[in-house]
């Protein structure tokens, strides 16, 4: 069974594989030619994540799956949510992104927050999506230097490290992308019996 896998980062790909195992060939954009912008047009996760994926399968004709997290704050009635990679601009500046989640609870004593992650995966014009939630709160500063996007601000519930001072390994385990990844895996195990 061959999955196109709606992303460009080669890091993302050559782990699913690993972890879906040699019956699923995944494919990236590249590897179908596709080299332009996937939309993401919606106002939800769900909604991008579905947008990206049908894209890929109306357009090319393979069976695929994309996803779309978003930082969602409890205070700020859950943004900055599906902009979450352009809060402060176009320019998806992960440095202004934070400054301007820290300033918007700048006084506030509520930090609670949750990384979502949706997958949407489309297999011969049906969807199935699958979600990932960690949930924890805002740091008062940023702490560490791993990790990507607002990890440095983020602290899981059950820990005293943010994401971006923890081992790649320790944070994939309990992060919102891989709960979100352990679902799909499962179920496409489960979808390669019957095939």
């Amino acid at each position: 069974m061959k999955l196109v896998f709606a992303t460009n980062n080669p890091h993302k790909l050559r782990e699913l594989q690993q972890l879906l195992g040699d019956k699923i060939q995944l494919l990236s954009l590249t590897d179908i030619g596709c080299d332009e912008e996937v939309p993401e047009n919606q106002e939800t996760l769900e909604g991008n994540a579905a947008e990206k994926a049908f894209f890929i399968f109306e357009k090319f004709g393979f069976n695929c799956f994309a996803d779309d997290t978003g930082l969602e704050v409890e205070a700020l009635n859950g943004e900055p949510g599906v902009y979450s990679a352009r809060y402060a601009g176009e320019d998806k500046n992960a440095e202004a992104n934070m400054g301007k989640v820290l300033d918007q609870l700048n006084g506030k004593e509520n930090r609670k927050a949750r990384f979502r992650t949706v997958i949407s995966l489309v297999i011969d014009g049906e969807e199935t999506q699958f979600e990932g939630i960690v949930d924890g709160k805002i740091l008062e500063e940023k702490q560490g230097e791993a990790g990507f996007g607002y990890d440095p601000v983020f602290q899981p519930d059950g820990f005293s490290e943010s994401f971006a001072e923890m081992e790649a390994g320790q944070k994939n385990r309990i992060s919102h992308r891989g709960r979100a990844v352990e679902k799909l895996i499962a179920y496409l195990k489960n979808l390669n019996k019957s095939i």
